[in-house]
């Protein structure tokens, strides 16, 4: 866990949409991985070179306007303020006015707890009404790294304004381009915001809690959009194709035609799609708006 190039970005696009970060918590005490300081002078626009140290209190204090920096952790091995087990509630001594947050940071923690849901609620339980919470987490291909990968739906489900959340966003970062990133758009209408590629991707996510929240009611909201419009139950038009099918199958000869019909339009079909549907990271993409990183934060 730690906060690299996409990460210190983030937190700028924080910055800029939230303003300073006041009181903040860390799920997991944050290190600073940029290994080269001029990396970091040019992302912050710094005029000199500035050494931090491992962890990241101090440039989160010195560039984000935060006070009071915690972290929660399980184990003490990183110093951390607190420790508590996240799969479980928050204990009663951590819930209580002095331990409430302006912002909740979770860069890379999330995957490494088993009892997700409660740690939600953990994170959503530190936070102020008015407070903001940050997550930048594995999407695809990182198998193996956690116990999880994220995927936008969950974010934009649970963040919704009927759970207490306003403002959510959810941005997808290409690991082998620190460039750019893509907002992933919000599902609706019962299309789901699908990827797939090659390389790994972080889900980078913003919200802010704007009242007492709830999680007891989160679904898939393509299943709410069909269980809403009652799709997929024409059991009418079901048994017709049925009964289509089974003629076809029983003459040879319209089964042959139709074989090599299929053959040749989903060929077509397919490059079609590539090039318009493309689930790559990559403009083609129709669920996603590419901008550059500086261009997100300006």
């Amino acid at each position: 866990m730690g906060i690299d190039i996409h990460g210190l970005n983030f937190l700028r696009y924080a910055l800029k949409r939230s303003g300073r970060f006041g009181k903040t918590a860390m799920i997991g005490r944050q290190s600073i991985a940029i290994p080269r300081k001029k990396d970091i002078k040019k992302i912050l626009n710094l005029t000199k070179e500035v050494d931090y140290g491992v962890f990241c209190e101090e440039i989160l204090r010195i560039n984000f306007g935060a006070v009071n920096v915690d972290s929660y952790d399980f184990s003490d091995y990183e110093g951390a303020t607190h420790i508590c087990d996240m799969n479980k509630p928050l204990p009663p001594h951590l819930i209580n006015h002095e331990h409430k947050y302006d912002t909740v940071i979770d860069f890379g923690s999330l995957e490494h707890i088993f009892n997700l849901p409660q740690a939600l609620k953990n994170l959503s339980t530190m936070c102020h009404d008015g407070g903001v919470i940050l997550h930048v987490l594995p999407a695809n291909n990182w198998c193996g790294h956690g116990f999880w990968q994220f995927s936008p739906e969950l974010f934009y489900s649970l963040y919704s304004e009927d759970n207490g959340y306003a403002e959510t966003e959810v941005f997808f970062a290409d690991l082998n381009d620190n460039k750019h990133w893509y907002k992933v758009k919000k599902p609706e209408n019962g299309i789901r915001r699908l990827l797939e590629n090659c390389s790994q991707v972080y889900v980078l996510v913003r919200t802010k809690k704007i009242r007492n929240f709830s999680h007891d009611n989160v679904q898939q909201s393509d299943y709410i959009h069909n269980w809403k419009n009652k799709n997929f139950n024409d059991l009418d038009t079901i048994q017709s194709f049925r009964k289509i099918k089974k003629f076809v199958k029983n003459h040879h000869f319209l089964s042959s035609y139709f074989r090599k019909t299929k053959k040749f339009t989903s060929t077509i079909q397919g490059k079609v799609h590539n090039i318009k549907h493309s689930k790559d990271l990559s403009n083609r993409n129709v669920h996603l708006i590419k901008r550059t990183v500086q261009e997100w934060i300006d």
